[in-house]
């Protein structure tokens, strides 16, 4: 089962070199914009805190419509093959695989990646391919897919399930059709706004400078060839930091950014819960909110987060926040582990 990526190296040769460790494991991958992890976990674990991982593996984006198909593959295979050597396994010792990708939008790409799969895993492994919004949720609900999650970072989406399966998504569309409320969103307004400042069709802004002088360029004329020799989205996605910093600073163009990007957040969540009626018919129901995404971390004094949930629950009181304590790879090999628990030791197949 020896794989050869298009520029010739081999990506599974570390296979014939070391000596195995024995005991099942899953891999738990989830591929975003701006990088991908992936965690190897015993399959026969005890459910404890923390949960114990075998290995973890980074590499870069994996999203097919950020790179392109063929890079997203190498990417994605290569970041497992990373995590199986790390943890001293074999392909042979995988019993399941759970594949969370951002990109991952119709059924057609879930069996597209699904028959990719099955060509570099052997024919007992089981495999699953999720949106990487799945995982994120799982990573918030230990494996459960109940509520809505709401990702902010270099994209953004919000994704939800009910009880009995039915799922909704909103947003996720990628940058060209409007990722608002997304590092990369933020950004890309803030450089808007930067150029209209300079040509004299908005208003002065602090972040001409602040963008500037993080750049390392001279004069906004340049952010014109900074822009398109590398459109990124996750370069792009970078400048977020300079953004809220400027708006903390008092900057009112900033901050008229980041409080438009809290109602383009609060609006996916309220979609999303809205057409899967989480909130029950009184709109009081309890369900959990998972939030993810570094533009939802707290800052100095302004946390999108939190203006976020508060924005959500004035219409939604029974949304609860959960700030997962695993990442969403875990909660991709969370997903697994559920899917195939049954069968491993004749348990249900849910984390309790």
């Amino acid at each position: 089962m020896q794989r050869y990526t298009k520029t010739g190296g081999e990506i599974w040769d570390m296979e014939e070199s070391q000596s195995p460790r024995m005991g099942s494991v899953i891999l738990g991958v989830d591929g975003g914009a701006g990088n991908t992890v992936c965690v190897c976990i015993p399959a026969a674990m005890p459910f404890a805190d923390p949960l114990p991982v075998l290995s973890r593996a980074v590499a870069g984006c994996s999203n097919h419509n950020s790179v392109g198909e063929d890079k997203a593959r190498e990417t994605l295979e290569r970041v497992m093959a990373q995590a199986l050597l790390k943890a001293r396994r074999r392909r042979s010792n995988v019993c399941a695989v759970c594949l969370a990708v951002a990109g991952v939008n119709h059924p057609i790409d879930q069996q597209r990646m699904l028959d990719w799969l099955r060509e570099i895993f052997p024919s007992h492994v089981k495999l699953f391919v999720e949106n990487d919004a799945v995982a994120a949720l799982a990573s918030g609900t230990m494996g459960k897919l109940h509520g809505c999650v709401l990702i902010a970072g270099t994209g953004t989406i919000a994704y939800g399930f009910t009880r009995d399966g039915r799922e909704a998504r909103a947003a996720g569309a990628g940058p060209v059709l409007g990722d608002w409320g997304s590092a990369y969103g933020i950004s890309a307004q803030a450089l808007t706004a930067v150029v209209r400042a300079y040509d004299g069709r908005g208003p002065e802004t602090a972040l001409t400078n602040s963008i500037l002088d993080f750049l390392g360029l001279a004069s906004p004329d340049e952010l014109i060839g900074w822009t398109y020799e590398d459109q990124s989205w996750a370069r792009i996605a970078d400048l977020l930091p300079v953004v809220v910093e400027s708006a903390e600073a008092g900057d009112e163009v900033a901050n008229k950014i980041l409080h438009n990007s809290v109602g383009e957040l609060a609006s996916s969540v309220k979609a999303v819960v809205q057409r899967l009626e989480l909130s029950g018919e009184d709109g009081k129901d309890h369900f959990p909110l998972v939030m993810v995404g570094k533009v939802l971390m707290a800052n100095k004094r302004w946390d999108i987060g939190k203006e976020v949930i508060d924005c959500v629950t004035k219409t939604y009181p029974g949304a609860y926040p959960i700030h997962p304590k695993v990442e969403p790879a875990v909660g991709a090999a969370l997903l697994a582990w559920n899917a195939v628990a049954s069968e491993l030791d004749g348990s249900p197949g849910t984390v309790a």
